[in-house]
């Protein structure tokens, strides 16, 4: 069954949030911030090791696919994880991973080896 032009915008929504997702620093940055709470640059860019200007074009991209949301303090800018659904969203594609790897026995070590994501 072809895609209606009415439902083609919303699929091109979805893809979008998958790009979104696509890259590892990406989807660590949105597990850090899947603990709910507001987290400054500074303390993404500590957490993650970027470099300023990638981590920068990283939060555009969560920022482009409303991933992310963003407040401006001062001369601090502020982000937080746009939708709980996001966070529940990491943790099932958690889970997914450990079931894809359950069988290669390095890998599974490595799944278990990453860090706790925030419930």
């Amino acid at each position: 069954m072809p895609i209606s032009q009415t439902q083609r915008p919303l699929y091109e929504v979805k893809a979008g949030l998958f790009k979104g997702l696509a890259h590892p620093f990406r989807i660590r940055l949105l597990e850090l911030l899947a603990d709910g709470d507001e987290h400054s640059v500074a303390k993404l860019q500590e957490a993650t090791g970027l470099e300023a200007s990638h981590l920068s074009q990283h939060l555009a991209v969560l920022r482009r696919h409303r991933l992310v949301v963003s407040e401006r303090r001062a001369s601090h800018v502020y982000y937080r994880i746009a939708h709980p659904d996001a966070a529940e969203l990491l943790a099932v594609a958690r889970r997914l991973l450990g079931a894809i790897v359950a069988d290669d026995e390095a890998r599974a070590a490595d799944v278990a080896a990453l860090p706790e994501l925030p419930r």
